[in-house]
């Protein structure tokens, strides 16, 4: 799915901000979210950081909205049996019919009363959808703070970095085709 720029004229809808879709996942990790490693399972964290970051998407659209990408998902820490892990995920910039979502992922654990710190992030992008699976348009994102305006930046360059990345890597494989 891919979104074609800033909402149109005639199709505006309110725009609503940051803090109004912004939304915390919390999970305690157990024994059966481990790896090979004995520390959290990568796919765990990356599961609850698309199911928060989906909620978000859903309540900014108003409704149904899907998995277009994930990047720059990062790991910064492993996580541990035992750890309570915060998904913390807001909307940070709107196209007109897609939305990036920015995810940050805290652990601390259960049972001390130390700070949580960052073990992980996530940009993914969502795209709306109606009942028929068509993409429908999005409300804007006003950003609500100084920090909110920097993240709208930030995920306009990302944007831009997505949609050169897509279309020099068709453009290759227009001029050099898998053969058969």
């Amino acid at each position: 799915m891919t979104d074609h720029g800033p909402i149109e004229p005639g199709e505006d809808l309110p725009g609503k901000l940051t803090e109004a879709s912004r939304t915390t996942l919390s999970h305690i990790m157990t024994g059966s979210d481990t790896n090979l490693m004995g520390t959290v399972h990568g796919g765990v964290i990356m599961k609850l950081v698309d199911d928060a970051a989906g909620a978000v998407a859903g309540r900014h659209s108003g409704g149904p909205a899907v998995t277009a990408s994930m990047d720059e998902m990062a790991f910064l820490s492993p996580v541990r049996v035992g750890d309570l892990v915060h998904v913390h995920a807001q909307c940070n910039w709107t196209g007109r019919t897609s939305m990036e979502i920015g995810v940050r992922v805290m652990a601390e654990r259960w049972n001390e009363s130390t700070p949580a710190t960052q073990v992980g992030s996530a940009y993914l992008v969502f795209a709306a959808v109606d009942a028929d699976g068509k993409p429908r348009t999005v409300p804007p994102v006003i950003p609500d703070t100084e920090r909110n305006e920097r993240r709208f930046k930030e995920a306009q360059i990302r944007r831009t970095h997505r949609l050169a990345r897509r279309r020099a890597i068709k453009e290759l494989r227009e001029q050099q085709p898998d053969e058969a």
